[in-house]
Order: structure tokens, then C-alpha cells, then sequence
């Protein structure tokens, strides 16, 4: 069964370690996740962002393979299923499919704005029992089109939407999606640390986990990180087994051409990123 992401996020938030969120896109990306999850007895947290909420037919058809995968997979460790970057609509849409956690991203509009609209999904989510994610300062990198330069948010304006009762809080530090460039300048821990003292106990997020280096992934937990969201990696690491397999040919040898057989090693390549993630973030064993 689907839980919300807030008790794992409390137990991490005071335990000083992650929980990994691993965004999927298919079949495969989610039965590697919640299978490594398991093996490792730690929680996890399913993220799906509107583009591949749209891909995989609708977030209805992603509640229903995900439900289906924890009944069949016998998956005991505690699974949220996660609205990515979601708009106000998308937002209200995933509520209606049985999503069990949202992210509102309300990072684009005026502050005014983006309160008025996540208090009313904060009101909406604490009657249904799911937890809600917040954003302030825009994360750098595209995600579905959305581009941000990698601002680093107002702690101020971070105490005024983690005040109206969010599960946990996305404040800009330097971060960006997807790869990182040559010159990026790393981590703002002064911002984050300025976050962490007005926001206490809130659990904080960081997005774009791909990337950064390890040593900056820990001092972010040591600082109050406790939700670290990783997707280019996986789809990294699946397209390099999944060439390798085509360019030694194994496709043209007996049946390695059934998808089967054919997207096997992109799959295992998942559950071995996966795997390093939730050792780096401190999560194993925390179910």
C-alpha cells in the first residue's frame, strides 16, 4: 500500500540520512527501483513528473501499475508515489488518480501567488492524508521543458511557505537538473543552512542528486537534507548497458531481441545505480 512520504521523511529529517527519490518512466524503471528497495530494506519515494505521467498513458495507469507491482512483488517497505515539479492542475489531478505525495511548484509565480495556491493543496492533502512539497527558487537545468538558472531561494520567503504546513521544502541552493557543467560552483551551504535554522524540522529536498559530488551530497544531509531526488542518473546508466548489449550484438543472438531479454541489462543497471544512491544517502536499513 502507498503511504505518504511523511513519516519517512520525519524518521530521516532526525536520524541524519536521505531518502532517495528515483523518478520513473516505465515498467522497468519501476519494478528495479521497488525491487532494490526492498532488497536493501529502505523506504523509497517513486517520483513521476507530468511529461512522463503523460508517456506512461496517465496518472492513472501509473497508480494502477504501481499498486499492482507492491501486491505482486510482495513489497513490504514503506512506497510513496510522488507528483514531480507538478503544476496546480497537475497537482489536483494526481489527487483525484490515488497518488499518495505532491509536489506543487510554485516557483515561477509571484510569492503571493505561490502561497495562495499551496495553502489550498496543504488543506486539500492533510484531509487525504498524503504529504506535499513546496519550492522556492527556481532549481537550475531543464525538467519537462522547465528552465531554471540554479538560484539560490530567500530563506525568508522559504519560512513563509514551510509556515503554511508543507510536508517538506525544495529551496534553490546552486542545484540544477540533468548534468552538470564544467563550470558549475557547487553548493550554496550558506543558503541551505540559513533555510535549515528558519525551517527547523522540516524535512528539505534537494533536486538534481545526479551529479554532485558525494562528499557535498553528505554535507547537505548533515545540514537537513532528508529527501534527494535522482532521475539522470538512472537513465544514464540503463542507455550504456542497453547500447553495450546491442553493440556486442546480443540481439541478434537466438531470441535477444525479445524486450525481455533485449532491456534486461538496462534494468539491472538501474537496480545497481539505485543501489549506490541509497548506500550514499544513509537509507539502508531504515524501512
Amino acid at each position: 500500500m502507498l503511504v505518504s512520504a511523511k513519516d519517512m521523511l520525519t524518521k530521516a529529517k532526525a536520524g541524519k540520512y536521505a531518502v532517495g527519490q528515483f523518478n520513473i518512466n516505465n515498467l522497468e524503471w519501476t519494478k528495479s527501483i521497488l525491487l532494490t528497495a526492498e532488497e536493501l530494506k529502505s523506504p523509497v519515494i517513486l517520483g513521476v513528473s507530468e511529461g512522463a505521467g503523460k508517456y506512461m498513458c496517465g496518472y492513472k495507469t501509473v497508480v494502477g501499475m504501481v499498486n499492482g507491482m507492491l501486491e505482486e512483488l510482495g513489497i513490504t517497505v514503506p512506497v510513496a508515489l510522488h507528483l514531480d515539479h507538478g503544476s496546480y492542475e497537475g497537482a489536483k489531478a494526481c489527487i483525484e488518480a490515488g497518488f499518495s505525495s505532491i509536489m506543487f511548484d510554485g516557483s515561477h509565480y509571484p510569492i503571493e501567488e505561490n502561497v495562495a495556491k499551496t495553502k489550498e493543496l496543504v488543506a486539500i492533502c492533510n484531509e487525504k492524508g498524503m504529504s506535499i512539497e513546496a519550492e522556492v527558487g527556481s532549481i537550475g537545468g531543464e525538467e519537462d521543458g522547465v528552465v531554471g538558472a540554479g538560484e539560490c531561494a530567500d530563506p525568508e520567503e522559504c519560512k513563509m511557505i514551510a509556515d503554511l504546513g508543507v510536508t517538506m521544502l525544495a529551496a534553490g541552493i546552486g542545484n540544477i537538473h540533468g548534468k552538470y557543467p564544467e563550470n558549475w560552483a557547487g553548493l550554496s551551504f550558506e543558503t541551505l543552512d540559513a533555510v535549515q535554522k528558519l525551517t527547523g524540522d522540516m524535512p528539505l529536498v534537494l533536486h538534481g542528486g545526479t551529479g554532485i559530488p558525494e562528499d557535498m551530497i553528505q554535507k547537505a544531509i548533515s545540514l537537513g537534507v532528508s529527501k534527494i531526488n535522482v532521475n539522470t542518473e538512472c537513465q544514464l546508466s540503463f542507455a550504456d548497458a542497453t547500447r553495450k548489449y546491442i553493440e556486442a550484438g546480443k540481439d541478434l543472438e537466438g531470441k535477444g531481441f525479445d524486450p525481455r531479454k533485449l532491456l534486461a541489462p538496462g534494468a539491472d543497471a538501474i537496480k545497481a545505480t539505485v543501489k549506490e544512491k541509497m548506500e550514499l544517502f544513509g537509507s539502508v536499513g531504515k524501512a
